[in-house]
């Protein structure tokens, strides 16, 4: 990714409330729920040292949208409005992915990129999602430890991962149980229709990377007549909220390491891994063993062939991929380090991204407040999962096993709202990499034919995760300020070839200076 300096995101929403429009005009006249939709926000310049034209509020919204007058959250919200009012179309609402994330400081981001044309026609608004940041914000509690859900499946450790996610479930109902019903997706949606509102807009329209998809996805369906130009870049599959979204990890790992084998093996003159794909392949599953045989040190971290298969969205960009390889098979070996090596970027890429110093919970608290309380679907027997693990540990060999390990929903609370159908007809666009680690090409093209209406613009040969604007270089980049500019979409769906510098750029999965995308195991 190309864009720099934001802080990761994710997002959130809540449950239960009513599926009548929120400013249904004999509603907003009569009914006393409808005051929160009269306040007027109270803009100020963020900070200092940011732009004056890059202004802050806080709204008061419902906790529970069905008790309107009952409890309420802030919901931080930003914007840097259009420079033009004469070609000012209306508002963009923006959203980074997560679920977890701040996405206060993406007007900023998105406003420097956009060309003119597409930027002069709208105010450009972002805003922390419920429970996230600066919009009453949850914790579980959880130490540093108990946020990583990446556990390989071994028979005689899977009652420490049961124990593991019941306790995040029961940390999760002791900290913020009062309020974790109401931190799912529709909640969300409800709450950027209260911004529209707040805001005068008749409608609105939408940019959102990732989880931000099905967030879009969410509010097309529920607010179909507010919704107007919508980009969907990098999408997740409804049908897969969210136990599959994980799992997709797993089965779509298998062709990236696949491709990545024959490029590695194309070069094995430069990086000595084996000169067909096969040897390639028992060159790092010889290093994996090695590993969980004998753990060594690489810069200071124990390495093992677990620790090695945790870094599956490697494999999507062969060309940081086979250096990192290069790199821990000499490790292994006790063999200096090859000339060029950067090893603080690739300790980087082997750990995910993640910090080594304890993170706050609040992003993966409110991951799993969304993932657990947006769907009942998540097997409630422990059984399941261990068979499911044990089953994918054997076909899906570089992830399968993590993937479908029990996770805290395990013991969540039953939802208290069922996951929002797609049977309406969407005229959004959304946009997708061929090569994509945290949101794979087969769930953008669900997404895709779940809405109903929807054209997809698709890079192939493009590699990471979020496109638009994230790339400069990307050919989806056109279609896409198309679209934006004029409303239309294109009239069939567009399938464009990403240009070899943007094929194998040198982008990391988990990037230092990305947008405010989420980065390390739970996000999308």
């Amino acid at each position: 990714m190309r864009l720099k300096r934001l802080a990761p995101l994710l997002a959130t929403a809540g449950l239960i409330a009513t599926t009548v429009p929120l400013l249904a005009a004999t509603q907003a006249a009569a009914a006393p729920e409808a005051e929160y939709l009269k306040q007027k926000p109270a803009w100020h310049r963020c900070a200092d040292d940011r732009p004056a034209s890059y202004e802050c509020a806080t709204l008061k919204l419902p906790l529970d949208y069905k008790r309107p007058q009952g409890p309420t959250i802030d919901l931080a919200i930003s914007r840097v409005k259009s420079e033009n009012p004469a070609k000012r179309h209306g508002v963009m609402l923006l959203n980074p992915g997560g679920p977890g994330g701040s996405g206060l400081d993406l007007p900023l981001m998105v406003g420097e990129l956009m060309p003119k044309d597409v930027r002069d026609q709208f105010d450009l608004v972002g805003f922390d999602p419920r429970g996230v940041g600066a919009s009453s914000p949850i914790s579980c509690g959880l130490t540093d430890t108990e946020q990583n859900f990446e556990r390989p499946y071994r028979p005689e450790s899977f009652a420490s991962d049961v124990t593991w996610a019941r306790t995040v479930a029961d940390k999760c109902r002791e900290k913020a149980g009062d309020v974790l019903p109401y931190i799912t997706t529709r909640n969300t949606a409800r709450d950027m229709d209260a911004i529209r509102a707040v805001l005068g807009e008749r409608k609105i329209s939408y940019l959102g990377y990732s989880y931000g998809t099905y967030l879009g996805a969410v509010y097309s369906q529920m607010f179909p007549e507010r919704t107007d130009r919508f980009v969907l870049d990098s999408g997740v599959d409804p049908q897969r909220i969210w136990r599959g979204m994980i799992q997709v990890w797993a089965t779509e790992a298998e062709p990236a390491y696949a491709r990545w084998t024959g490029w590695a093996a194309e070069r094995s003159a430069q990086y000595g891994l084996g000169d067909t794909p096969k040897a390639v392949s028992d060159t790092f599953w010889a290093l994996v063993e090695r590993a969980d045989r004998e753990p060594f040190d690489f810069e200071g971290q124990k390495v093992t062939g677990d620790l090695i298969r945790t870094a599956r969205g490697a494999f999507f960009y062969p060309a940081q991929a086979t250096p990192l390889v290069v790199a821990l098979k000499a490790a292994a070996e006790g063999k200096p380090q090859p000339a060029g090596t950067d090893p603080a970027e690739l300790k980087r890429m082997l750990s995910g991204g993640r910090a080594a110093e304890p993170a706050s919970d609040n992003g993966i608290s409110v991951f799993w407040a969304v993932a657990c309380g947006d769907t009942g679907s998540w097997p409630r027997y422990t059984e399941q999962y261990e068979r499911d693990a044990a089953r994918d540990k054997a076909k899906y060999p570089l992830y399968g096993d993590m993937a479908s390990n029990i996770k805290p929903c395990a013991f969540w609370n039953r939802p208290a709202e069922a996951a929002t159908p797609m049977n309406k007809k969407a005229n959004v666009l959304t946009v997708q990499n061929e090569w994509d680690s945290q949101t794979p090409l087969t769930s953008g093209q669900g997404l895709h034919r779940a809405l109903k209406g929807s054209r997809m613009v698709l890079a192939a040969g493009g590699e990471g995760h979020a496109v638009y604007l994230v790339d400069p270089a990307s050919c989806v980049n056109g279609p896409v300020n198309t679209y934006l500019a004029t409303g239309r979409l294109p009239a069939e769906d567009v399938t464009c070839q990403s240009p070899p510098a943007a094929a194998e750029r040198r982008v990391s999965p988990t990037p230092s200076k990305p947008l405010p995308f989420p980065s390390g195991p739970a996000r999308f």
